[in-house]
């Protein structure tokens, strides 16, 4: 075996611990009830109102793996709005947390998907502990 292989080989093995335990997250929103469903390792964790796009905006429909996570985020296409705990996910769109709390469970945002404060440091600090690779991002209609 050459050096090449075997130190990938132990890599692989060096780091199977760290990755054998992580759990699958898979955060699914329904732009047509308005809601979020996120699952862990296949069961039904938690079951969140959301609020995806507002009439003349869109929220894109797909499957995605998280591309980068953002603790204090600010728009730079939306006046500097704030965005905390937000999880990129699709280019500028991300699920983040709102100051418009009244405004879950219907549509209000710019094509994000938005969720209270404390749902979203939740969902976080779960996609960090997790690792994003372990996360799928699922909307439909």
């Amino acid at each position: 075996m050459s050096f090449l292989a075997k130190a990938a080989l132990l890599a692989a093995l060096m780091l199977a611990p760290l990755t054998a335990g992580a759990s699958q997250i898979v955060a699914r929103v329904s732009v047509a009830t308005q809601t979020m469903h996120v699952y862990l390792d296949g069961q039904l964790r938690y079951e969140w109102p959301v609020s995806t796009a507002r009439e003349g905006k869109y929220t894109p429909r797909g499957e995605w793996t998280p591309q980068w996570l953002s603790r204090w985020h600010r728009s730079s296409r939306y006046n500097n709005t704030p965005m905390p705990f937000a999880i990129f996910y699709d280019g500028d769109y991300a699920i983040h947390a709102t100051e418009a709390i009244s405004r879950l469970g219907r549509p209000a945002s710019a094509g994000c998907v938005r969720l209270h404060p404390d749902n979203a440091s939740l969902l976080f600090a779960m996609v960090q502990e997790q690792g994003m690779e372990n996360m799928r991002v699922v909307v439909v209609d």
